[in-house]
């Protein structure tokens, strides 16, 4: 579990009801080989269900992210982060938007969320992911 305090959110996708964020704690990378990794939770709440899962995040996944989220704009579903290595999500664009988020390869649980986004959404998601990056910039 990542300290709150120390978090930074990479993504929101929210309405009064329900919601998927990511936070990522930008203060403690951990290096593997010439990569470095973030420590993050994908975090999911409503009146059914309230969960974390954790992974990790590194900069190309953020190059990635940044990626997804044009994608996004053109109306394209995205899966997220690539590679298959640790929880993921897919986010299918329609109304209301719908993310799913996957626990593989531990439980392969996978939990689908519908989400009335408000508007801005997107310009927000892309605000998010440039303060996670200027924050890891400065490590």
């Amino acid at each position: 579990m990542i300290d709150d305090a120390k978090a930074l959110e990479l993504f929101r996708f929210a309405d009064p009801v329900q919601g998927v964020t990511l936070q990522v704690a930008c203060d403690a990378p951990m290096a593997s080989g010439e990569e470095s990794y973030y420590a993050a939770e994908i975090v999911v709440k409503s009146d059914f269900i309230t969960g974390t899962v954790g992974l990790h995040i590194s900069d190309a996944d953020l190059d990635e992210w940044g990626q997804c989220l044009d994608a996004l704009e053109a109306d394209e579903g995205v899966e997220w982060p690539p590679g298959g290595r640790s929880a993921w999500l897919s986010v299918v664009p329609e109304d209301p938007l719908e993310v799913t988020v996957h626990d593989s390869p531990s439980t392969q649980i996978a939990l689908r969320i519908p989400v009335d986004v408000p508007t801005g959404w997107l310009e927000e998601n892309r605000l998010r992911l440039e303060q996670v990056r200027k924050a890891i910039a400065k490590r």
